[in-house]
């Protein structure tokens, strides 16, 4: 597991941009679907037909990672960019970022009171001298992604883009330990997410689904001075109630919380009062999908260095395997 969790979160994949780990996502599940295929946005979408007369059930994990996108290069070669997806100039300084052709940068700012930091006070070094030697390497409009390596601290695990490849190795195992299921199972790894949602919505139309699953990372407040919120790492999988994007539906909750109760996986309920999952473009698709979210515990998220539990993304998998096979008729 910490082997698939290391080549995800070190692909490259920045929103819109999603070929190399949706390529690197296929070579794990080809062999062991039904049917997979790519949609108009990109997403790469798995499907395990069910045996009998169950419902249609959709998983949706983002491929995406946040990122960044050149703006601007000046006659010294220095690099000027914008976001792609939530970054925090503090977490920026300093940090190395990867573009696909390989080329590496480091973060620099100009002067002034680190409290006032921003993006466009801020830029790339990619070792260029000059306009025309940077432009050898880096063309405005290439997007780039935080370069760093993932580090196994034993039950912690560290990396940049957690959020979600973390969410996506928890498909590929599902996917790999997968039984005969009643239900039609569609596994979406989606594009776009960090953006506003996008891939799970398109995807979600196109499947019209009975019940929408995200996989996603979520905050914690088990650090010192966290934001007070009941949710830390090794506490199990976390069950959403709320976010900024959903109200979690209220037979999907009940369900979830009765499944991890009734398998002894441990869970724990988690309201996110900022930030959102594809869960919240998967409920307003069509008429409306009863939609959930099971969720990563994480800390840093967004930063180069997102931590995750590897006993918690084990109690995710054994929640997303038991609704493959729950009943849900009373959806």
């Amino acid at each position: 597991m910490k082997e698939l969790i290391k080549e995800l979160v070190e692909s490259f994949g920045p929103s819109g941009y999603e070929n190399e780990i949706a390529k690197t996502i296929r070579g794990y599940i080809q062999d062991q679907v039904d049917e997979l295929y790519t949609d108009a946005l990109g997403s790469l979408i798995a499907v395990k037909r069910g045996r009998g007369q169950g419902k249609k059930v959709m998983f949706s994990a983002h491929a995406d990672e946040i990122g960044v996108v050149i703006t601007h290069i000046d006659d010294q070669g220095f690099l000027r960019f914008s976001n792609v997806g939530g970054l925090n100039p503090l977490t920026l300084l300093g940090n190395r970022v990867r573009f696909s052709n390989g080329t590496v940068g480091v973060i620099g700012k100009e002067k002034g009171d680190p409290k006032d930091l921003s993006l466009d006070k801020m830029y790339i070094d990619i070792g260029a001298d000059s306009k025309e030697s940077a432009t050898s390497k880096v063309n405005v409009g290439d997007f780039a992604i935080i370069n760093r390596e993932f580090a196994d601290l034993g039950k912690r695990l560290i990396a940049k883009s957690m959020d979600d490849r973390v969410g996506c190795a928890v498909l590929i195992e599902v996917i790999r330990q997968l039984q005969p299921s009643p239900h039609d199972l569609y596994f979406v790894f989606s594009t776009q997410e960090e953006v506003g949602l996008r891939g799970a919505r398109t995807s979600a139309y196109g499947i019209d689904p009975d019940l929408g699953v995200a996989l996603d990372v979520t905050l914690t407040g088990d650090t010192p001075e966290a934001p007070r919120m009941d949710v830390g790492l090794g506490k199990g999988a976390a069950i959403k109630v709320k976010d900024s994007s959903m109200i979690t539906h209220p037979k999907v909750k009940e369900l979830m919380v009765q499944i991890a109760t009734d398998q002894s996986i441990c869970y724990q309920l988690e309201i996110l009062e900022r930030g959102g999952t594809d869960a919240g473009a998967i409920h307003l698709t069509r008429a409306g999908v009863p939609s959930g979210t099971i969720s990563i515990p994480c800390r840093y998220v967004h930063s180069a260095s997102e931590m995750v539990d590897i006993d918690d993304v084990k109690a995710c998998i054994d929640l997303a395997l038991a609704m493959t096979k729950a009943d849900l008729s009373a959806l």
